[in-house]
């Protein structure tokens, strides 16, 4: 199978999915099903990609892709026009796509109000750090909501400056448990733990996944921490049915 069915008790008129690397026409270190269009590989080839996962995943319409830069911005996605500059979207009408681009940073999935509300979010440490998740929960403006956290760089590969471990520790203290010491000045860091705890301070209690990692499975996942630069991304879609 080339993509992941989250694990997740969605309500029937909710579909999830998490692209992974095969399956796709790109060649080289962005092999195969790459849909990124910023990361140099071929246009044409990132194009067909594109028509193989709204194929693959008999998609109701194109992903709302979004011009992703690690902030906070969370947009309607059924008022996007164009390549809209966010790090979510959301909406509350179905036929509408929902869909972020990862590569180690977090893809957080979310679904409210029993399947009326959906969004998707890009949470680097920068972007969560800083409150994109915070930022589409306000945006959906839900009573009741659940998430699911995607593949992301584990907590045995995510080493960090102590400049990262400084910006969680200034907003809550109890995120030190988050990071473990790695040497001098370094610290590996558990995203999804600081996810969690960010999620539970705003009141989310229904999270799941949360249990991949991106740069120790090169079979299934891009990484941009193991690759660099010249590699793809994997796909984090939501969207409603009816």
């Amino acid at each position: 199978m080339n993509w992941i069915k989250p694990d997740w008790p969605l309500p029937a008129n909710v579909r999830a999915a998490v692209t992974l690397r095969s399956g796709g026409v790109s060649v080289g270190s962005y092999a195969s099903l790459n849909p990124a269009g910023h990361v140099n590989d071929d246009p044409q080839h990132v194009q067909r990609n594109r028509q193989i996962i709204r194929e693959l995943l008999n998609l109701p319409a194109e992903p709302v892709w979004l011009q992703q830069v690690h902030g906070i911005d969370a947009v309607k996605a059924d008022q996007v026009q164009g390549l809209a500059t966010a790090d979510a979207s959301y909406t509350d009408r179905s036929g509408v796509v929902c869909a972020v681009l990862t590569a180690d940073c977090l893809p957080v999935l979310f679904c409210g109000d029993g399947g009326e509300k959906i969004a998707a979010a890009h949470a680097g440490w920068r972007g969560l750090q800083a409150g994109v998740i915070g930022r589409t929960l306000h945006g959906m403006a839900c009573r009741e909501v659940s998430v699911w956290l995607g593949p992301a760089i584990g907590p045995q590969h995510f080493e960090v400056g102590a400049d990262v471990r400084d910006a969680f520790l200034a907003d809550d203290a109890c995120h030190a448990s988050a990071f473990t010491a790695h040497g001098p000045g370094k610290w590996l860091a558990d995203i999804y733990q600081l996810a969690r705890r960010q999620l539970a301070g705003l009141g989310v209690e229904r999270v799941f996944g949360g249990d991949y990692c991106t740069v120790a499975d090169p079979a299934r996942f891009y990484s941009y921490r193991r690759d660099g630069a010249a590699t793809g991304r994997m796909a984090s879609l939501i969207w409603r049915v009816s």
